[in-house]
């Protein structure tokens, strides 16, 4: 696929979506990320639950309007949450057959995120396309949990399409539903996972899980398997994968969706890409050798920062704890996920 089309709106695939948790993403503007190329986004439906803000952005609209941003925004289910949260740490909830518990740290509020609750939520936030709830976990879990992972995604997923239906029939736009794949490390869980919910029928599918092991080692191996069980008519969604290597090797694998946290995170905490040849490297613009580097960023880079604005200048921004920095070093990683996916699209062609 080289384009996905939601009711009048379509982006060029490959494409990236910045996390932008709560609607937002810190220090930047709807217009700094339209200036990048940045016009499509993915927000959290637990932390939008769990920070009360689901009134407030139906009063004023939906997330379009709450968040300024028009392109297309993909509303996490909350799923990944039940690895990140509660199998880490059972104190925090637990998971059932009919949702997961989410208890706050404190034990003062409980969130019990069914797959109605999922779909009903993110329908009401508007939002273009809707992921299913499903049971994340760790790939180094046990066949025996990533079995009963698998038995819960695909129960969960059947019943978000049942609410799904219920939910957009008398909608004259409707979104997108995704669904996503588990099984851990492994590939007969991986394709029993698939093969369920593609009987049950998706617009779309994603490989679920942790990509990476507890070493941070990449899961080449299950990740391009998992992306052959997808259809080629439909979008394949590599969720959670981010690193710029780790995105062109899922892009040669057929994958031509992705979300992350490292661009925007990696510019709060002063590192920032910068293309080299075939491949890229970090600035780590803390490092006193850029306090008088009058050069930009990047010479390469079309980005706001990088054309206005020196090393030196972000230097000392950081420095001195100026907001500005943060606003200018996301800036600049956005613009350089944006190009790759225009490098990667040029890849395909050539």
């Amino acid at each position: 696929m080289d384009k996905l089309v939601i009711n009048n709106k379509k982006i060029e695939l490959p494409a990236f979506f910045p996390d932008a948790t709560y609607g937002c993403i810190k220090g930047v503007s709807p217009d700094d990320l339209k200036n990048e190329n940045i016009s499509n986004v993915v927000i959290n439906t637990y932390h939008l639950l769990s920070g009360n803000n689901i009134g407030t952005v139906n009063k004023v609209g939906g997330i379009h309007k709450y968040s300024g941003i028009s392109g297309i925004i993909i509303t996490d289910s909350g799923g990944f949450q039940a690895m990140s949260l509660v199998r880490r740490n059972n104190k925090m909830g637990k998971i059932d057959s009919g949702g997961i518990h989410f208890k706050s740290s404190n034990g003062q509020k409980e969130i019990y995120l069914t797959p109605e609750k999922c779909i009903k939520t993110q329908i009401d936030l508007k939002s273009d396309i809707v992921m299913c709830l499903d049971d994340c976990t760790n790939p180094e879990e046990s066949k025996d949990k990533q079995t009963e992972s698998v038995e819960r995604t695909v129960n969960w997923a059947s019943e978000c399409k049942y609410f799904f239906n219920k939910y957009t029939k008398n909608l004259k736009n409707k979104p997108l539903l995704f669904s996503i794949i588990q099984g851990g490390n492994f590939k007969d869980l991986r394709k029993k996972c698939a093969d369920a919910l593609i009987g049950i029928g998706f617009d779309g599918y994603a490989y679920g899980g942790w990509p990476v092991d507890k070493n941070r080692i990449f899961l080449s191996s299950i990740v391009k398997y998992t992306a052959e069980l997808i259809p080629d008519n439909k979008p394949k969604y590599a969720m959670g994968v981010g690193k710029p290597e780790d995105i062109k090797k899922c892009f040669g694998y057929g994958y031509n969706m992705f979300d992350c946290v490292l661009p925007t995170r990696d510019a709060r905490h002063q590192r920032l890409y910068v293309f080299k040849n075939s491949s890229y490297e970090y600035i780590h613009i803390s490092n006193w050798k850029y306090k008088n580097d009058t050069k930009p960023i990047s010479n390469n880079c079309g980005c706001h920062t990088c054309k206005n604005y020196s090393r030196y200048f972000l230097y000392n921004l950081f420095k001195n704890k100026d907001p500005l920095a943060i606003r200018l070093a996301t800036i600049h990683n956005l613009r350089f996920y944006s190009d790759l996916m225009i490098k990667l699209k040029q890849l395909k062609i050539s």
